[in-house]
């Protein structure tokens, strides 16, 4: 099983080492390769990346700036990847010792995989609870619709990806979610690597928080227009929103906001149900 390990990079200047050093040390018994899908950084992260031809085998980096967005960067890489099979991994994270290895056999039995995502490492104790990470996370095994998993640790069979025609380009969140529904609805099964560890960086203030929570709640409506008719059950009501408001307030009342964490976790509800509300208006969904 040849591998090619993509990363989408826009002014990684920061933390693109990080992520290169741990894969300098992975080992694949097999050809692999990472790409490095520069999406027009302004910053030094390409001459960064440049240093470590030398101990990363078959290191390339490619031009993916005539369109901004993750989903672009990922789908550019792929379609001059080699591998038989694709990985996904982020700019800002850290993989794991062996990670290579694990998701490498993995492909070798499944269409579609991903690993255990970790977030102690990387990121302070009180993001980690307002996002209740403290466990981890996987793939998310949704109660209500199809399991999916971050892109910052997902491989596919090269295949696969080819048949689905790569992330949505026209999705600027959640746009791994879509990836793997849209995989699935070929048949193929999600399957969970524990063994294949990421550390993964969480946004680090409370505004980063805030407009991360806008952008998903706003773009999620996009994704789930997309997938209704598809058999996603109805999710967003106006009753909804109500409750989700009355909660909040009687959390300000009751003064049970009393911490940066609790501040967080308030933020992040906020600006979710926020960012949906104004999604459903931007993009005229009409909750019922």
């Amino acid at each position: 099983m040849n591998i090619s390990v993509i990363i989408p990079c826009f002014n990684a200047a920061d933390t693109i080492a990080i992520q290169l050093e741990a894969l300098a040390h992975q080992q694949w018994s097999q050809p692999w390769e990472v790409i490095i899908s520069d999406n027009g950084s302004t910053d030094n992260s390409i001459s960064i990346a440049q240093e470590y031809k030398t101990r990363i085998p078959n290191l390339r980096i490619i031009d993916s700036s005539d369109r901004q967005g993750a989903a672009h960067a990922r789908n550019a890489a792929a379609k001059v990847a080699k591998g038989e099979a694709l990985l996904f991994i982020d700019a800002d994270d850290e993989v794991a010792p062996g990670w290579l290895t694990a998701m490498g056999e993995a492909l070798t039995k499944y269409d579609l995989v991903a690993g255990y995502d970790d977030y102690n490492k990387l990121n302070d104790p009180w993001i980690v609870k307002c996002y209740q990470y403290e466990n981890g996370t996987g793939v998310i095994e949704n109660t209500y619709y199809l399991p999916f998993a971050g892109s910052g640790n997902l491989g596919i069979k090269r295949s696969l990806h080819d048949a689905i025609g790569g992330f949505d380009e026209t999705l600027y969140q959640s746009e791994d979610v879509d990836y793997c529904w849209r995989a699935q609805y070929t048949g193929a099964k999600l399957k969970y690597v524990p063994e294949a560890i990421a550390h993964i960086r969480l946004r680090d203030t409370l505004a980063s928080v805030y407009h991360r929570s806008w952008a998903v709640g706003k773009g999620g409506v996009l994704v789930y227009k997309k997938h209704r008719p598809l058999g996603m059950p109805q999710l967003v009501t106006w009753k909804t929103f109500i409750k989700t408001a009355i909660i909040l307030t009687f959390q300000v009342l009751r003064l049970q906001i009393r911490d940066k964490e609790s501040l967080g976790r308030w933020l992040m509800s906020f600006a979710w149900r926020g960012g949906q509300l104004w999604g459903c208006i931007k993009y005229g969904y009409l909750p019922v």
